[in-house]
């Protein structure tokens, strides 16, 4: 029976932590982003994020977002620095179509650092990207 279930694999949909200059605390801060970089809108987005260590978790946060255009990003949290630590991982479901999708992002502890910005599709600013 299992075979029988096709589940589509998320493709060009991409959370990154992207490190901006924030003007209004004249700081640069760490910033959670939902990135939909392909040709058609995503919709009913549901985004359930959370913190973790053997020792440590978060609370558990909760987004929705109604549309995310075709090419274009939303910002879903600012990243407090003690949380860095942590596994974080963010538990995105959308409506495509008349397809539902679901994708498991995941930060590794201490894998949002300075020394791991990259390009972010999209964004003028540099981040690091969820696996």
């Amino acid at each position: 029976m299992k075979k029988d279930i096709s589940i589509p694999e998320v493709k060009d949909v991409f959370v990154a932590a992207v490190y901006a200059y924030n003007p209004a605390f004249k700081v640069k801060e760490w910033n959670v982003y939902l990135i939909n970089n392909q040709q058609e809108a995503i919709e009913t987005i549901l985004v359930v994020s959370k913190g973790k260590s053997s020792k440590k978790s978060t609370s558990i946060l909760r987004k929705k977002l109604d549309v995310l255009p075709a090419k274009s990003y939303a910002k879903l949290e600012f990243i407090q620095e003690e949380v860095l630590a942590l596994e974080n991982q963010f538990q995105v479901s959308f409506f495509q179509g008349n397809q539902l999708l679901d994708k498991t992002f995941i930060f590794k502890p201490k894998q949002i650092q300075e020394k791991n910005l990259t390009e972010i599709p999209l964004l003028k600013d540099k981040g690091v990207l969820a696996e």
